[in-house]
Order: structure tokens, then C-alpha cells, then sequence
């Protein structure tokens, strides 16, 4: 079987988190390239993958290309790419609020592109990556990013129109759970437990309740109808839950998150 040569322009978290989960298929060769030189020779230690010393160098030995800079240095790379990109090539952007149309606008006519909003939990792997494609990416070009995220967790086919949101639940969704661990820990705290103790409760139950929801075999509303026993303990909280509005608080939260999304978007 012939070998897939991807190539990172940018070995930042993500970068490193996806080079992690597929350092160990003997299909997969990695290179990478990096303006702060001691980042990548790192990752070649590391996981040894090749160090390139150019855009141009990189483009021109691998079929993927993974932009995984900031947002505002995507331009600035994307003129270093556009010369040596060849038809054949894959574009794969992680590059949060950057549309394929303007990836695509600024390479040369026909570029395939495919846009991904992984997310950090990625460093376990159990990362959650939304893909879409661009007007020249194909069916086949999706399936293979597909498989490169799945090394990293699981993934999710979208629609473009529906980034920013998923860019609110899962790109900046750890966040937010993160939050909501830390808090119940510390209500478990004011309760008489130690902390650590309190820490770990609160993360492992949501991590039971997450994967019972994945199972697919009832909502979370049903869930929680079976956990609930009337005048019971689960139903006090819930009532508080209800008292702050929780809930309306989540949804908004997701809002606010996505409206930021759409303002940042090129």
C-alpha cells in the first residue's frame, strides 16, 4: 500500500495533538514546518516526522496540506503556498473562522479544500472534529480527513452554514464543561468533601453520562426522567437548576459563542 505524506504548516497544540494520534500508522508519513525552528525539531524527536525548512519545501513532498496557523497569519501563508500548489493537492484548514471560499480565493482556481474545527480534548484522544468541504473538494478528499480525525476522537460531516455552531458546541465547548466540572466540584467542596475527591466525582459522571447519551438508545431528557425520583434527591437539584434557569443560560451561552463566530469569519 502506498504511503500518505501529509505535510503541518504551523505544529502548534492542535497540530501536535493530530501528529500524536497518527505518529503510529506505518501508512501515514509526516513532515512539518514551523517559523520557530525548535517547535518542530522537537516533534521530530519526538515523533519523527521530517522538519522542513519552507512552505515550498513541504508542499513539495507531501499530497495533504494541513494549514494549522493563526487566523491572521493564513494569508501570509497562503501567498507562500499559492505558487508551488499542485492540482492534485488537499488544503486542510484548522484555522478557526476562515471559510473555504477564502482559502479558495486565494490559492489558484480549482484548489480542493476541506475546513476543520477540531477541539482540544483531541490530546486524550476523544477530540470532536466538524468537517466541510469547499466547492472543489470531492466526497473521497472528506473521507480522507475523516480518517485522519478519527485518530484523534470523532468527527463530524457538516455543512459550512453550520461551523459557527458547531465551532460554539465543540470547538469551544470544552470550555464550558470544564466550568461546569470545576463548579459542581466546589459545591461538592462547600458539602464537606475534599477537593480532589470532589473533582474527580463531578469528571467521571460526566464522562458516564456523555457516553450513555452516545449510545444512542435514549435523549438526555428520558435520562434524566429515569434518574429523577420525585421528592428525591436528584429533583431538589434539578428544581435549583430550573430556579437559575441552567438551561436558558447554555442556550445563550452557545449563542453568544456562535454570533462571534460569524463577526471573526473570512
Amino acid at each position: 500500500m502506498t504511503r500518505l505524506a501529509i505535510g503541518f504548516i504551523g505544529t502548534g497544540r492542535i497540530s501536535q495533538a493530530i501528529i500524536s494520534g497518527m505518529s503510529h500508522d506505518p501508512q501515514i508519513a509526516i513532515c512539518g514546518y514551523d517559523k520557530i525552528p525548535e517547535t518542530i525539531q522537537g516533534l521530530s524527536t519526538q515523533y519523527g516526522i521530517t522538519a522542513e525548512e519552507s512552505v515550498e519545501g513541504l508542499a513539495r513532498d507531501v499530497e495533504i496540506i494541513f494549514i494549522a496557523v493563526k487566523p491572521y497569519q493564513v494569508v501570509e501563508v497562503l501567498e507562500e503556498l499559492k505558487p508551488v500548489l499542485r492540482r492534485n493537492q488537499l488544503v486542510v484548514s484548522v484555522a478557526a473562522g476562515i471559510s473555504t471560499g477564502f482559502i479558495e480565493s486565494n490559492l489558484s482556481e480549482g484548489a480542493r479544500v476541506v475546513r476543520a474545527m477540531p477541539n482540544t480534548p483531541a490530546f486524550v484522544g476523544q477530540g470532536m472534529t466538524a468537517l466541510c468541504k469547499g466547492a472543489h473538494a470531492t466526497s473521497d478528499d472528506l473521507l480522507a480527513v475523516e480518517r485522519i480525525f478519527n485518530a484523534i476522537g470523532k468527527s463530524a460531516i457538516i455543512e459550512e452554514s453550520g461551523m459557527d455552531a458547531a465551532t460554539a458546541i465543540s470547538g469551544s465547548g470544552p470550555a464550558y464543561m470544564f466550568r461546569i466540572i470545576d463548579s459542581i466540584a466546589e459545591g461538592g467542596a462547600s458539602c464537606g468533601l475534599d477537593r480532589q475527591s470532589a473533582q474527580f466525582l463531578a469528571a467521571q459522571t460526566m464522562l458516564g453520562a456523555a457516553l450513555m447519551v452516545l449510545s444512542g438508545r435514549k435523549g438526555p431528557e428520558e435520562l434524566v426522567r429515569e434518574v429523577t425520583t420525585p421528592g428525591g434527591t436528584t429533583e431538589a437539584g434539578l428544581k435549583e437548576m430550573d430556579r437559575h434557569d441552567l438551561r436558558g443560560a447554555l442556550v445563550e451561552t452557545v449563542k453568544a459563542a456562535a454570533n462571534r463566530s460569524r463577526e471573526l469569519m473570512k
